[in-house]
């Protein structure tokens, strides 16, 4: 019976409890044991595709909150592009290769050394595996939906057999060299390095100034007693000098200091500087020399005289600090070795893989560790008095990115894939690319106009070997029959095939070669760069599976990727087709902890996306993700989770209100048409619209931020403040089949629908529990539609004029406010409110065509003359309204809680109101007869 008890109408029914760490275990085995990911897949047969490439995750240990945030902002996307007019496949995938993995098992105590290469890597494999097992359990706990049963990971068979054709299409278009010159070398991995593959800190290393004496000054010096006054920050490399730079047209003073017999030559814009350093006193300045007339002097090596130097000139010597004369080692720098080979220098690199120096860089170093090595170098200048001062230096240097140690510049023989052959190509490729945010396109294409030749061999087992022969005169192999006949292999057996057989058996039946008189060939030992596997994946995934397309609608990585996986993979994609593999790029920042260091678990300043999940559930860490600016780097703490899960509460009680108030609403036959509706909910129906619209809106440009601030203000301002704060005035009070409760509930109702829709690419998890309660005809949310904007005649009007009311309200709240801080009325619903309005609000008051005293919460209102007003009236002049508030006459309604005047008028109900009398006798006329309190 709806008497008393109406004003909890739906509570005793109604039931939707929270517990997210528990239900949403409950709600993803109801998903996997009814396929809704195929189901929602087989629906959208026939749409157009939107593809979302995953860049695939480094098979190595748990998953952390940087990942969270990268899938569950991938699964957004492709929920909503699912549910909205698009066939949006999502098909995740591992990088299984690659050094880590190595140094894990060698952390566990296997020695690859006394193993044999394919026992090795069936460990790598299996350890790699693994750790895609326990990854995809956390994602799949996070609630992201996709094709989990067939992931795509680096070391399947096809995915490697399409990695080495990319290599192939290199090949063919002489995009593939073996060369000498310095790359990153990683002395901690044993293996050379490419750019993405390297971080920078600031290290400091012994700065050194000395002097190489003048053997040939080709006439513009004098010979034995002149100095060139050299300056390195890695003295360690000076056993490899071949010569010393300068700039042609740098000014070079000849000096001479008091006391010292010789004379030096230094940048005469530096000089006062260095002077002052080396202690000179009394300097004379014999001559001044540009630096193109230097060109060839020659000088000694200051540890083997019998070796000279060339001066050359350079355009990468700075004035900023040194000599203005650099120290250079073509074996040990690219900037040394693009000179050096200009000059038909050496490539001199005296140091081995572990970072030892070799018995080519002297007697003395022969044996040491590079870094031990500053100081021999160091004192043997002192020996010769050639030392002129030495100091620490702070500076950036680079570090190998897996192992955190310092890399050296070392040349060795390395296989490259050259960028500057194609690189107008890729980046004519990029314009075609909308970024997102927009910077991106000028960051990408500024990192490729600086990069050098890729460098894609590795000295490591663990991954995919370089499909190269060598023929008996050492001439290397590289054919499109020979490549193509070990990609159909690798497809067959798999990589380990390479290394289980001789190079006769990997190569096509019957093949010979010039260069191998007698038909014996060997086979590349190298493996190719791990960033060549997985920027291969548009060709590995994207081309090779029927349900996906290539180019990729869209990558989404975070920043960092601008050097890793966008910049290789766009680098294969031009190669190979002469497009760039993507669309769109979206790329994110990091994540940092609360005071905004990087996370690192030495640190212990790291929040699993696990620990949250057993604390709050994984709605919380997904509502989390739109609720920051992932564009830049974003901060981490519990509190924010804290703050999150309140934001959640809100929406889930909005939520529960709106179900618990329409579960006697049938959409079928209770739905009131829109020019049937009260004023308010016409008003209320067309913020949905619009919401729906600018919500659609920032979901098509990839703005959760701005999406979450429409959510939060729909639901805490337009919902709880305003609608459903008067509508229990409706609810709860009018007829139970009344027209002004029925239009109330068809709006609610249509809100509920549209919000659970809309909030299912986020709350995937919640939504699904609304939605068994909603009277929709898709057993899943996920199988529906998302709702589209509906327009209705003189919506701008209505708006317009809602809107000014709603300034007027803001008013009336606050005198109302005021009356309760002076103890004038409690709730307002004690309130008598009179409305001094002018002729245009009066008007307005006509047009809303709706009961102001419901809307405006209180027990009597009266509209008067705005020049009628008392002086003690509140004036709001902008407004055109004056407001006085008194305490309502009367006495409280038991039923709908409104102070009357006609209190006890039916003596069959004397607690109600007239109006609520008249209501209940006509829903339940035994009442009347039997008596209330008896009932």
């Amino acid at each position: 019976m709806r008497v008393k008890d109406t004003l909890n109408l739906g509570k005793t029914k109604f039931k939707m409890r929270g517990n997210l760490p528990v239900k949403e275990v409950d709600r993803q085995k109801a998903w996997d044991d009814n396929d809704v990911y195929q189901q929602r897949q087989k629906l959208n047969e026939g749409k157009p595709s939107f593809v979302l490439h995953d860049g695939p995750p480094y098979a190595n240990g748990d998953i952390h909150m940087g990942h969270a945030m990268n899938k569950i902002s991938k699964d957004i996307i492709v929920r909503y592009k699912s549910m909205n007019g698009y066939r949006a496949p999502y098909v995740p995938g591992w990088d299984t290769h690659g050094l880590p993995i190595e140094q894990q098992l060698t952390k566990a105590g296997y020695d690859r050394k006394k193993m044999t290469t394919n026992e090795f890597r069936k460990l790598c494999r299996e350890y790699a595996l693994k750790q895609v097992d326990r990854q995809k359990a956390g994602f799949r706990r996070l609630g992201v939906a996709g094709d989990w049963d067939n992931p795509y990971l680096t070391l399947a068979p096809e995915f490697e057999a399409q990695e080495v054709r990319v290599f192939g299409a290199f090949a063919k278009r002489g995009l593939i060299y073996k060369g000498k010159k310095p790359v990153y070398w990683s002395w901690s991995s044993e293996s050379a390095l490419a750019e993405a593959e390297v971080e920078y800190h600031d290290i400091t290393s012994p700065s050194a100034f000395y002097g190489e004496k003048v053997v040939d000054g080709k006439g513009v010096l004098e010979d034995n007693n002149t100095y060139m006054v050299v300056w390195t920050t890695t003295p360690w490399t000076i056993p490899a000098s071949e010569g010393i730079t300068v700039d042609a047209d740098f000014d070079y003073s000849v000096v001479q200091p008091e006391g010292d017999d010789r004379k030096f030559v230094i940048a005469t814009e530096l000089l006062h500087k260095d002077e002052e350093l080396f202690g000179w006193s009394n300097v004379k300045e014999l001559k001044v020399v540009k630096g193109k007339d230097l060109e060839y002097v020659l000088a000694e090596h200051p540890f083997d005289h019998s070796r000279k130097l060339v001066t050359m000139l350079g355009d990468f010597v700075t004035l900023d600090a040194g000599t203005g004369l650099v120290h250079t080692a073509p074996g040990y720098g690219e900037d040394d070795f693009r000179i050096g080979r200009q000059y038909d220098l050496d490539i001199f690199a005296p140091v081995d893989d572990r970072g030892y120096l070799t018995e080519e860089a002297g007697e003395d170093f022969a044996g040491v560790f590079y870094d031990d090595a500053n100081e021999i170098a160091l004192n043997k200048l002192k020996e010769q008095n050639l030392l002129l001062d030495y100091m620490p230096i702070e500076h950036s240097y680079p570090f190998d990115w897996r192992t955190k140690k310092p890399i050296i510049f070392r040349a060795t023989p390395q296989w490259f894939a050259s960028v500057d052959k194609i690189k107008d190509e890729i980046l004519s490729a990029i314009d075609d690319v909308e970024f997102f945010p927009d910077w991106g396109k000028v960051r990408l294409a500024n990192m490729i106009k600086n990069r050098g030749d890729w460098v894609i061999s590795r000295q490591r087992v663990w991954g995919v070997p370089l499909p190269i022969f060598y023929a008996e005169d050492g001439e290397a192999i590289i054919t499109e029959e020979t490549i193509n006949h070990v990609a159909d292999l690798f497809e067959k057996y798999g990589s380990d095939i390479w290394f289980e057989k001789e190079a006769k058996d990997l190569l096509p039946e019957g093949f010979t070669s010039e260069h191998s008189p007698n038909g014996e060939f060997t086979k590349e030992d190298d493996i190719m760069d791990v960033w060549f596997d997985s920027g291969s994946s548009h060709q590995g995934v994207l081309a090779e599976r029927d349900n996906l397309t290539y180019p990729a609608d869209m990558y989404l990585e975070g920043s960092d990727q601008y050097r890793g996986w966008f910049n290789s993979s766009l680098i294969t994609s031009v190669a190979v087709s002469g497009k760039a593999p993507y669309k769109q790029v979206v790329s994110q920042g990091f994540t940092l902890d609360g005071q905004g260091h990087k996370m690192s678990k030495s640190l212990g300043n790291t929040i699993a996306p696990d620990e949250v999940i057993k604390k709050m559930g994984a709605e919380i860490v997904r509502l989390w993700v739109t609720s920051v600016d992932t564009s830049a780097d974003v901060r981490v703490s519990m509190d924010n989770f804290v703050k999150i899960s309140d934001a959640y509460k809100k929406i889930r009680n909005t939520m529960r209100f709106l179900l618990a108030n329409t579960t006697d609403f049938d959409p079928k036959t209770n739905t009131v048409e829109f020019d049937q509706l009260e004023s308010a909910d016409k008003y209320m129906l067309l913020l949905l619209n619009k919401f729906v619209s600018d919500v659609k809106a920032d979901y098509d440009k990839y703005d959760f931020l701005s999406l979450n601030k429409k959510l939060t203000t729909f639901v805490a301002n337009d919902l709880s403040a305003f609608y459903l704060d008067f509508s229990k005035d409706i609810l709860y009070i009018d007829k139970e089949d009344g027209h002004k409760r029925r239009s109330m509930q068809t709006v609610m109702y249509e809100i509920a629908v549209a919000l659970t829709k809309l909030m299912t690419p986020i709350l995937p998890h919640t939504a699904e529990e609304i939605w068994e309660f909603l009277k929709e005809p898709e057993e899943f949310v996920q199988l529906a539609n998302m709702p589209e904007a509906k327009h209705f005649d003189n919506e701008e009007d209505t708006l317009a004029n809602w809107n000014s009311f709603l300034s007027l309200r803001s008013d009336v709240l606050k005198v109302l406010e005021e009356a309760r801080d002076n103890k004038l009325i409690g709730k307002s619903s004690e309130a008598a409110l009179t409305i001094y309005a002018t002729s245009s609000v009066k008007e307005l008051f006509d047009k809303l065509g709706t009961e102001l005293q419901t809307v405006l919460m209180v027990s009597q209102l009266s509209v008067a003359d705005y020049d009628d007003a008392p002086a003690d009236a509140e004036v709001f002049e902008s407004n055109g309204i004056a407001l006085s508030v008194k305490k309502a006459e009367g006495q409280v309604c038991e039923r709908c809680r409104l102070i009357k005047q006609d209190v006890g008028s039916d003596p069959d109900y004397p607690t109600f109101c007239a109006s609520c009398a008249a209501i209940v006798r006509s829903e339940f006329p035994e009442t009347a007869t039997e008596g209330f309190e008896e009932k």
